[in-house]
């Protein structure tokens, strides 16, 4: 039996955080140490398997309190299917896939709500894994616009694309969201991506707090709000 195994790393924002999203320019990097990774094969049916992330069993109520702030009401288990249904529709008139049925799982070490990406990982994995297992190719550049629609489009996450980006192109990149910057392409909205040497970054530190983080969308569907309302102090920066 084959085992497809792909990974996506954590990421953390260096320059221009969070104006992917309202057509800046950014640069980030991946964070290597802490990934999601995701383990496919031939299977007689498609069978999603929870990780310790959607767990139903719990040894009290503090601990299954504990488990909702920690991972929510859905656990990731939604990522991978909200990932595969948006492939199949991505895939629909453009290319044949084949019938074969696959057993997947996912599984993360990434810190959750700390702002280092951990969901998109899981979707960027999937989809790796599914252009590995149905033997496609999809152009790099489209690959985290198509992870952004995942979210956006499937879950209703407020997002932009720099995450997806990093996690896609891996090491150092700078990113370019301008309008005039945006090219479509496979019917998704790309941006001017460039890998820049990772050498160049040198002494760098990631520290996080998991005890004072949040989920990313708390943040970010209030910004967006706030954008389109017209707020002076988010529109000029």
């Amino acid at each position: 039996m084959e085992l497809i195994r792909c990974k996506a790393t954590a990421r953390a924002g260096l320059v221009g955080n969070p104006s992917d999203g309202y057509q800046g320019k950014t640069i980030a990097v991946g964070v290597p140490e802490y990934f999601a990774q995701v383990v496919m094969y031939e299977w007689e049916d498609l069978e999603l398997i929870p990780s310790q992330e959607d767990q139903s069993r719990f040894k009290s109520m503090d601990d299954l309190a504990k488990d909702v702030e920690l991972h929510g009401y859905y656990g990731g288990i939604r990522l991978v299917k909200a990932t595969i249904k948006k492939f199949v529709e991505f895939c629909r008139g453009r290319y044949d896939l084949h019938d074969r049925n696959f057993s997947i799982r996912y599984e993360s070490n990434i810190p959750r709500a700390v702002g280092m990406a951990g969901s998109s990982a899981i979707i960027v994995a999937t989809l790796r894994a599914l252009i590995e297992f149905y033997e496609i190719e999809v152009p790099l550049h489209v690959q985290p616009s198509l992870v952004l629609s995942v979210e956006t489009n499937e879950l209703g996450i407020a997002a932009g694309l720099q995450d997806r980006v990093i996690q896609v192109y891996d090491g150092l990149v700078y990113m370019d969201f301008a309008k005039e910057s945006m090219i479509e392409d496979h019917g998704l909205e790309c941006g001017d991506y460039e890998r820049l040497p990772l050498e160049s970054l040198t002494n760098a530190y990631v520290a996080f707090n998991t005890d004072a983080g949040q989920p990313t969308e708390v943040f970010h569907n209030d910004l967006r709000g706030r954008f389109e309302r017209g707020e002076s102090a988010v529109v000029e920066a």
